[in-house]
């Protein structure tokens, strides 16, 4: 594991110098109804010690009296423009459009989060400075996306810790992350569910890597689905699907010019 660490932390490096597209699409249902739904298309790019990540395109549809209402701009935009800046009606806010919030509020934290990898960096405790939170413990070797690998389990090393546990199934070679899945180490105490009448059954992540040309590993989806339970009456099924594709390594071009010559 410390030599996945150390993988991981070089990755992690390299990953700050690729420009690439992110698909994502998130949407919360209640039953067999899709309440909220959005398609994005954006490009991720190199910004310190993170990304920053350009919206390219948003398709969203949500559920208004039982019809669906269109929108191709973020809620977050809109809030920021005084009320009738806009005839647009599909961008109309109400008082009601709780899951519109909600889905983009997972989608900007969850996978539009500071990191150089398109998700939330601390979901998967593989790098030098989290795996010293964490024990691991050797299942076995297999194969996973066509690879061989090694198996591991991982939980936080507190047992009362609200960390992640998980399965992890490394590259037998590369000594790299194939495939990582984690869900909660704890469940929410009951005395809190009652109390703040707050739950999250079956919160977990699922996220595949893979090598591109030049060697460098980069997480290639990500993926989650789970339940939100809060104050007792509002209850959701929410889904999350990530795909990271067109991965470019920047480059740049410079010439020095004497200022007595034109240049060429």
């Amino acid at each position: 594991m410390a030599r996945v660490a150390a993988n991981q932390d070089r990755a992690e490096a390299e990953r700050s110098h690729y420009v690439y597209l992110q698909h994502a699409r998130v949407f919360s249902r209640k039953g067999s109804s899709v309440l909220c739904e959005e398609v994005t298309e954006s490009r991720v790019t190199p910004s310190g010690d993170a990304s920053r990540q350009d919206l390219l395109t948003l398709n969203g549809r949500f559920l208004r009296k039982h019809k669906y209402v269109a929108y191709t701009t973020p809620l977050t935009e809109k809030l920021e423009k005084n009320p009738g800046d806009s005839d647009d009606e599909s961008l109309s806010i109400e008082i009601g459009d709780d899951d519109r919030r909600l889905v983009e509020g997972l989608r900007s934290n969850l996978i539009n989060a500071r990191s150089k990898d398109g998700i939330g960096a601390h979901l998967f405790p593989l790098t030098s400075r989290s795996q010293s939170n964490y024990v691991f413990r050797w299942i076995g070797r297999g194969r996973a996306k066509g690879r061989d690998v090694f198996h591991l389990e991982f939980r936080p090393k507190e047992k009362d810790e609200y960390g992640w546990k998980g399965d992890a199934y490394i590259d037998s070679s590369a000594y790299q992350p194939v495939l990582v899945s984690t869900g909660m180490a704890r469940k929410i105490p009951f005395a809190v569910r009652t109390l703040l009448g707050t739950n999250l059954p079956g919160l977990g992540f699922t996220v595949v890597y893979a090598p591109q040309p030049d060697g460098v590993w980069f997480p290639v989806s990500f993926g989650t689905e789970f339940k939100i339970h809060v104050l007792f009456f509002f209850s959701r099924e929410i889904v999350i699907d990530a795909q990271n594709r067109d991965f470019e390594k920047t480059h740049v071009n410079s010439m020095i010019v004497d200022d007595s010559s034109a240049p060429h």
